[in-house]
């Protein structure tokens, strides 16, 4: 299991994935990051949304 991105949840950044959880949170699941389009990487760096997995944990929707 690849470790937690830094960057998930937001913690209050404003530029930050709106949508990132903590991994185990009930009713979360894996999705690609929108920010990188789940390559990992933003103009050469580590995507600062998913740490650089490609991959972040959101809510998902129902009810």
């Amino acid at each position: 299991m690849a470790p937690e991105p830094k960057d998930q949840p937001t913690n209050g950044r404003p530029d930050a994935n709106p949508d990132a959880v903590r991994p185990g949170t009930p009713g979360a699941g894996e999705n690609i990051c929108r920010r990188c389009g789940g390559t990992g990487r933003v103009d050469g760096a580590p995507c600062p949304d998913c740490g650089g997995t490609g991959r972040v944990v959101t809510p998902v929707g129902g009810g």
